[in-house]
């Protein structure tokens, strides 16, 4: 069931992104937008929950995890740069700094450990794999997405004052999002030392 959940929110995220490329600027399209990325964003606590009340967790479950939230994650900074909501930067950030975590992470796995339990170091392994951080970064993420696409709604109120927040947590995000990297590389040599 977990599983499902982590897979059915990409396609709810599909939708959301489809509505707001497709129909540029239409106050419904975008409302139905924002309530789906609020949804898809819902979900990637839900699997989690569900994994572990159900004792479905594994290690396909954490990597299908990560591979979700790597799509949606892409996907949305994708969109806001082809939209002109966002620098280009922001999803070349976001996807190298994927794209070197994971094949990190994928070394890791072959020498048997968990994509979030590979550091040894107490202040990397607190930065990549606690759960304080884990739900500080997602809830910088879903803020910035969340405020970006609702400052866009026609007739928002405040809407300038909710892009500025949404604009504000992407810088945010992104930083975050390399910080979160950053001892994985660090750690690499250990993982890599074969």
């Amino acid at each position: 069931m977990a599983n499902f959940i982590s897979i059915f929110r990409i396609f709810i995220m599909f939708l959301a992104v489809y509505l707001i490329y497709a129909f540029d600027g239409s106050t419904t399209a975008y409302s139905w937008a924002l309530f789906l990325t609020i949804t898809a964003f819902a979900m990637d606590g839900l699997d989690g929950y569900v994994a572990r009340k159900f004792h479905e967790e594994s290690k396909f479950g954490a990597l299908l995890d990560i591979m979700g939230d790597r799509i949606v994650e892409n996907t949305y900074w994708i969109l806001f740069a082809v939209m002109g909501w966002l620098n280009i930067l922001f999803p070349l950030i976001a996807i190298t700094r994927g794209f070197i975590t994971d094949t990190i992470r994928s070394a890791a796995m072959e020498k048997g450990l968990t994509p979030f339990n590979m550091q040894v170091n107490p202040i990397c392994k607190f930065i990549t794999g606690s759960r304080f951080m884990r739900i500080s970064y997602a809830v910088a993420k879903v803020l910035a997405f969340v405020l970006i696409v609702a400052s866009k709604i026609n007739g928002i109120i405040y809407a300038d004052i909710i892009w500025n927040i949404g604009y504000g947590m992407a810088i945010f995000a992104i930083v975050f999002c390399v910080i979160r990297g950053l001892p994985v590389v660090i750690e690499s040599k250990r993982v890599l030392n074969d």
